[in-house]
């Protein structure tokens, strides 16, 4: 849901949010929901840059809503008790408030903004945890001398869009893992393991030289992008970690949608394709429609 900049907008989160949590049969959950939600559109208007977003994600067993705005400042708590503890406008106090009704809260930020989210408790906490998870999602430049050692890879017939739609998804895999990890790890192990896989590759190819023209330059049919030397052993295990982390989506009952069958098809091409070039293989050019492509050596 976006919202407008607006006196109505709380209102209209914190209804937004109660018809979540009995979607997802957890009507435990509305008064919590509606008081964080409710504290968290109230700080963007007043504080952050729009647009402002809501979302839900997580699982039924834990649903965590997310508020987006485009200031990549980070939330800083104000713990009550404080000589100007009564000032109850300012972000501080409201991430208290969304502390208080929180099994677990933090932030991701962005280079364009952030994200503050939170899990819904069944009821006021009265010590919460003042402190919540806040971290980068952008992958830091590889180091100059990483990138001087590197193979080039040639993507033949590159569908720009399917590649876009495989960005979003991928983005939305490793921050639903890792989110799930940082307040569910003993319930959900492997959600530690794929999230610090999907790492892994974000670091080691995340800025590698041409990747961030691939969704923009929609004129050329042929890229080229040119990737570390050391990130091939970390491609040939990305198509399979990528396969395993949607079933765990699925059979964990994630709400964030699964890859598609056309994005299947589509990972599994422009993985084949740079571990294949890896190994010094010639390019395949991608076919519309064409079935599952299957890694090659």
């Amino acid at each position: 849901m976006t919202l407008e900049a607006s006196p109505q907008s709380a209102k209209d989160a914190r209804r937004w949010a109660a018809e979540a949590c009995l979607h997802l049969g957890r009507p435990d959950l509305v008064a919590s929901a509606e008081l964080a939600i409710s504290e968290l559109v109230t700080n963007a208007l007043l504080h952050a840059v729009p647009p402002i977003r809501l979302s839900v994600h997580g699982t039924p067993a834990h649903p965590r809503f997310e508020v987006s705005d485009g200031s990549a400042a980070p939330p800083i708590p104000h713990p009550r008790g404080g000589a100007d503890d009564d000032l109850l406008s300012t972000i501080g106090r409201g991430l208290t408030l969304v502390a208080m009704s929180s099994t677990a809260w933090g932030a991701y930020i962005r280079s364009d903004g952030k994200t503050v989210w939170f899990e819904p408790s069944a009821g006021l906490i009265e010590h919460p945890t003042f402190l919540g998870e806040v971290y980068e999602v952008e992958p830091s430049t590889p180091r100059a001398a990483e990138r001087e050692a590197a193979f080039e890879v040639w993507l033949l017939n590159f569908p720009t869009r399917q590649y876009a739609a495989w960005v979003r998804h991928f983005r939305d895999l490793q921050r639903e893992l890792r989110l799930l990890a940082l307040a569910h790890e003993t319930t959900y192990p492997m959600a530690r393991q794929l999230s610090d896989l999907l790492s892994t590759f974000s670091e080691q190819v995340g800025h590698a030289e041409g990747f961030s023209a691939l969704a923009v330059e929609v004129g050329a049919r042929d890229r080229m992008v040119r990737l570390p030397a050391d990130a091939a052993p970390v491609l040939e295990q990305m198509a399979g970690v990528l396969d395993l982390a949607d079933a765990f989506c699925r059979s964990e009952r994630m709400l964030t949608p699964a890859a598609t069958p056309e994005g299947i098809d589509f990972q599994r091409w422009f993985f084949s394709e740079m571990v294949a070039q890896a190994h010094g293989a010639e390019p395949i050019p991608w076919e519309p429609g064409r079935p599952a492509a299957q890694p090659r050596s």
